[in-house]
């Protein structure tokens, strides 16, 4: 698992202020995140502009989760299956069908149990030198320099500990099969709220999402892009390519929600914060998935591409709508003058619709499906907020807030510190509930008490 940045807090405001505010005990509008994701405010629940703000908030202490009486429940639990399985597998009268399921777990558990003994020895090694330090401490021929020896290698075992319990906390969480899948991911523009607005916001929410793939080194492919007025985009569908694509990108499916004074278009006249939102779709590509489309089911029109041309790129029947008949999924794409490369494109992305249809009647509680994502398109649904007047980007499923906008919107760290902060939210949420879930179905271990 990739580690996640450290714990960095940024602020706002000229030198004097900061160090007034810090000689005081830090600045108001301060939040910070529970184990659990909940957040505690101090004074101010939205920090204003020209107040010192912290932003960047990370729990890296794993260690704490690790000292966690649950999960220290859950992780014996773990353990003493392995050793269990391990003695099942040393038996010669399994037969086929047994073995390879008890193989299949054991491997599983495999990652978890190596770190797990890497900790024990590394205690073990650590209980020997301090041992030798008590021995050594009440001598009257004293070493110092092999006392000095010894108390530094008792601090690089320590911090070996406190890093092999971090590496077990990572271990444990619940792995997603998906996450290392390629993603196709639309950017649709708002239709509850907005105008001109939310088209402007859906163009620089895609520039954003192109910078970021350029950030991580992934192929931004474009399948499809309709644009408006002044600039702006209605619709745009692209495959993104690389490590860990959806592992990263599968928590910004949802609405995203931006206040800000339109630079251009009929809203920019009124000269007043404007409030418009756009969804933002993910959708996993396995690399192993192929759906079966009968070609009975498919209906299949072309039309002249929209938009403002150019290259006679309007001036053909070039762009390509494909229509599943049995669900009435739809994909479509006008990016090229080739109706075979079209045609193409909107087939790709027809089948990874109807990949995570199916995948949403399977489990209908995955965050990623379609339906979940789009919601009402509405305010109410959002999960992030852009105030571009008060330089303010707030997740509202974690409390994280981070400053210039501007920057952010480029795709580069300042995206990346945000989508860590909240992909270690949701393993560390998931990894509590499936301590819960194993509590619930073994309350206590045989042979073992309750406490």
């Amino acid at each position: 698992m990739e580690d996640l940045p450290p714990m960095r807090m940024r602020y706002k405001g000229d030198d004097r202020r900061r160090r007034r505010r810090r000689g005081r005990g830090g600045g108001r509008g301060g939040r910070w995140r529970t184990l659990t994701g909940h957040r505690h405010a101090s004074l101010t629940e939205e920090p204003h502009w020209g107040t010192l703000a912290p932003a960047r908030f990370y729990h890296s202490d794993l260690g704490d989760l690790y000292k966690n009486e649950s999960v220290q429940r859950y992780l014996q639990q773990l353990m003493d299956e392995y050793k269990e399985l391990s003695e099942k597998l040393q038996h010669a009268h399994l037969n086929e069908t047994d073995r390879k399921v008890l193989m299949k777990r054991h491997t599983e558990l495999l990652p978890v149990a190596n770190v797990f003994e890497r900790i024990e020895q590394a205690l073990r090694d650590q209980e020997e030198v301090l041992s030798l330090l008590h021995t050594s401490a009440g001598a009257k021929d004293e070493d110092e320099q092999l006392t000095q020896l010894l108390k530094e290698e008792e601090a690089q075992m320590s911090s070996r500990i406190v890093t092999l319990r971090e590496d077990l906390i990572k271990a444990l969480v619940p792995s997603d099969p998906l996450d290392s899948s390629n993603i196709l991911l639309e950017v649709v523009t708002g239709r509850t709220t907005g105008g001109d607005i939310c088209q402007q916001f859906t163009r620089e929410m895609f520039d954003m999402y192109q910078g970021y793939a350029w950030y991580k080194n992934w192929d931004f492919e474009v399948l499809n892009y309709t644009p408006a007025e002044y600039g702006g985009l209605h619709h745009a569908a692209v495959r993104i390519a690389g490590e860990s694509v959806y592992r990263h990108l599968k928590h910004e499916g949802g609405t995203h929600r931006v206040q800000r004074i339109p630079e251009v278009g009929l809203s920019s006249r009124m000269q007043r914060i404007h409030t418009g939102t756009m969804t933002v779709i993910i959708l996993p590509q396995p690399v192993e998935f192929d759906v079966h489309i009968d070609p009975k089911d498919l209906r299949i029109d072309t039309f002249r591409s929209r938009g403002a041309g150019g290259q006679s790129v309007n001036t053909t029947d070039s762009a390509v709508r494909i229509v599943h008949l049995p669900t009435g999924i739809i994909a479509e794409c006008q990016q090229t003058r080739s109706q075979l490369q079209n045609r193409d494109r909107a087939m790709r992305m027809l089948k990874a619709r109807l990949y995570q249809s199916m995948m949403g009647k399977e489990t209908e509680q995955r965050d990623s499906a379609r339906k979940q994502q789009v919601g009402s398109r509405s305010q109410s649904d959002r999960i992030r907020s852009y105030n571009f007047s008060q330089d303010r980007v707030t997740d509202h499923r974690t409390g994280y807030v981070t400053r210039d906008i501007k920057e952010f919107m480029k795709g580069g760290e300042a995206l990346h510190d945000l989508i860590c902060d909240v992909l270690r939210h949701t393993e560390t949420e998931a990894l509590l509930e499936a301590v819960e879930s194993s509590s619930s179905l073994k309350p206590t271990e045989s042979g073992r008490s309750a406490d």
